[in-house]
């Protein structure tokens, strides 16, 4: 018997084909460990903790997922130089990660410039998915406008007219502070902005910080400064009195990796987005927390949710497309929906932001440290502009 030549080449590849078949999704993940390890590390165990569960279960497209992690030391143009190997060298299927802003657009345009899709976890400006969106970057949490828009209603109930805002300098802060004025003036006309502090990320003066805005005479405060930047400012604003008889609205205070370093300098009354591990009652919640305890043996903080998250978002949309071609993936995530310990969430088609929500409510000190009272969850969906608003927002 003979064999034609195209029958023994289609042999030769059948094993070939079933090993690539068969082969671990492999995601290049790149985050800025060494630069903000108080969310960071949390978030890698979540990503650690939903990578397990989802191979014990057996993997998407009955293949296991193999996150290959690198660290970024919060620069952009290490970010993008680890993408570049992760890609030519690794050869991942995807990309996903980043903590800052402007990380997260650099390996966005990366992804656009090399047609790689890229799903940002943690990337807070909303030019990632709309004024510089494009169909291969997704975004998981929610945006600086979403955060915005779900604290303007309970800030505008404050009835102040004069305030002063803190953010850091750079894309995020710029961000926030300008979605929270836009939608605070619509809200209640009339409203004032008397001074803005841009201080350094990571290096703010928090006295002279504190002095600018003292002698603003604001009736409140919208700060978005977080981790040791935050501390300081908590700190230095406690002991020049700053923040008596005003109102602070605070987005990201309420997150346990930004709360709990405050101690017994916590403030009480701040009306913040975060998340109140210690008190959530639903299922979904507290299932995660369970499995989260007795794999690491600590409570999760925001970061280990959106480190979990982020790998469900990246399994649903493989699974919805039935495949990790990223042409096919760019379009497929649109719509795929997956299991959050907040919720079910969506990737929208429209913009590729997920309706992943946040919990707003006020701080408050108990037992010598900070929590969160009187909250609630916001849906991710609630707090999104509408499809003709986007599209006048994203230009493609």
């Amino acid at each position: 018997m003979t064999l034609s030549r195209r029958t023994l080449l289609a042999a030769l590849a059948a094993p070939a084909i079933v090993r690539a078949q068969n082969a671990p999704i492999r995601i290049g993940e790149i985050n800025s460990y060494t630069a903000v390890p108080s969310f960071t590390l949390p978030y890698r165990n979540g990503w650690t903790l939903a990578v397990e569960q989802i191979n014990a279960a057996g993997g998407v497209l009955g293949r296991k997922l193999d996150v290959l992690s690198r660290d970024d030391a919060g620069k952009p143009q290490d970010a993008v130089r680890l993408a570049g190997e992760l890609i030519g060298d690794q050869k991942v299927d995807l990309l996903a990660g980043s903590y800052l802003s402007n990380v997260g657009l650099a390996v966005s345009d990366f992804a656009l410039q090399n047609k790689k899709l890229f799903v940002g976890g943690e990337p807070l400006t909303d030019a990632l998915v709309w004024q510089k969106g494009h169909r291969y970057c997704y975004r998981l949490r929610a945006s600086t406008y979403m955060q915005a828009r779900m604290l303007v209603d309970d800030a505008a109930k404050f009835a102040a007219k004069r305030w002063v805002t803190v953010s850091p300098n750079y894309e995020y802060g710029q961000s926030l502070v300008k979605w929270f004025k836009i939608l605070l003036a619509a809200r209640q006309p009339g409203v004032e902005f008397l001074a803005e502090q841009w201080p350094a990320l990571g290096g703010i003066d928090a006295g002279a910080t504190v002095a600018a805005l003292e002698q603003a005479k604001p009736d409140a405060i919208f700060n978005g400064t977080f981790g040791p930047d935050l501390t300081k400012f908590v700190r230095a604003g406690n002991t020049r009195g700053l923040f008596e008889g005003r109102k602070v609205v605070s987005v990201l205070t309420g997150e346990p990796e930004y709360l709990e370093p405050l101690g017994d300098e916590a403030p009480a009354g701040w009306l913040v987005t975060g998340y109140p591990v210690d008190s959530v009652t639903d299922a979904a919640n507290l299932g995660f927390i369970a499995a989260y305890k007795a794999r690491f043996n600590e409570l999760p903080k925001l970061g280990s949710v959106v480190g979990h998250a982020m790998i469900a978002g990246i399994a649903a949309g493989i699974a919805k497309t039935g495949s990790v071609e990223t042409e096919a993936m760019a379009d497929g995530f649109g719509g795929a929906k997956f299991a959050t310990p907040f919720g079910s969430v969506t990737w929208r088609a429209i913009d590729h932001q997920a309706t992943f929500g946040a919990f707003i409510g006020r701080t408050a000190l108990k037992s010598g440290r900070g929590t969160m009272v009187d909250w609630r969850y916001v849906d991710g969906a609630d707090a999104l502009p509408s499809d003709d608003e986007v599209r006048k927002l994203r230009p493609v």
